[in-house]
């Protein structure tokens, strides 16, 4: 039984690779990066297997769904935790960044699933990594948003679907890894209800495995998830610009 990691050498990747390598034969550790792949590798040993693919890249996306097609392993877990995220107006991004951000939060994403559902037994495990911004629009990162907002709709429908296989939209809010800017144009940024990588992957585990079909892993996030629920989103979309104002 193999688990599959995308984004790998991610902060939050890392951390489902030391969770789950004890609990099957292979990680097949998904990234970019061949030197990050190799230094994982070296540190994890011979159950890592790197696999090198941009997902940003159709091409590359193809590619590895055809490699899972062609191994037909036996896969216990699937991790979609490989994506992109940027702070600004939707008016700022280039059309190729636009594309390239809904390619590997999403489009790979959707497309790996579908590749993998053929080799998951019942009682196997899609970790889909979202946020908390999936639960309301939030302006400024709005692509990020949306695109994140997309995979929790889709990881709950893909739970329902596949009654055998437990299908997990974990939404975390800010967790502390190198990819999130600590200064910005007014010095030091304050990120409220900010958690460790390993708290958010402590939690997904535990709720997947509990059959949940969203994982949120803290009060403080899932109260806002209830916020979301029951205030008007114009009125949490000012909430929202309000607080990161002096950051923009």
């Amino acid at each position: 039984m193999i688990a599959i990691i995308t984004g790998a050498t991610g902060d939050i990747g890392e951390e489902f690779v030391k969770k789950l390598i004890n609990e099957v034969d292979s990680v097949w550790a998904v990234g970019r990066n061949e030197s990050k792949l190799a230094a994982l590798k070296d540190t994890y040993g011979e159950k890592i297997v790197p696999v090198k693919a941009d997902l940003s890249d159709k091409e590359d996306i193809f590619e590895f769904c055809r490699k899972i097609a062609d191994s037909r392993p036996e896969i216990g877990y699937l991790v979609n935790n490989a994506g992109v995220a940027r702070m600004a107006p939707v008016s700022e991004f280039t059309l190729e960044e636009m594309s390239d951000m809904l390619d590997i939060n999403d489009k790979a994403a959707t497309l790996i699933c579908r590749a993998c559902l053929p080799y998951m037994a019942k009682g196997s495990y899609i970790l889909n990594i979202a946020s908390a911004s999936a639960f309301q629009p939030n302006p400024y990162i709005a692509l990020y948003s949306a695109s994140k907002a997309y995979l929790l709709s889709f990881t709950r429908s893909l739970n329902v679907e596949n009654e055998a296989i437990t299908c997990t939209a974990v939404c975390p809010g800010w967790v502390d890894t190198k990819m999130l800017p600590k200064s910005g144009r007014n010095g030091s940024i304050r990120y409220p209800g900010m958690v460790t990588a390993a708290k958010v992957v402590e939690s997904a585990l535990r709720d997947c495995h509990k059959g949940k079909d969203v994982s949120v892993c803290s009060f403080y996030y899932r109260y806002m998830r209830f916020l979301s629920k029951v205030t008007p989103h114009r009125v949490t979309m000012k909430m929202w610009v309000r607080a990161i104002r002096q950051y923009i």
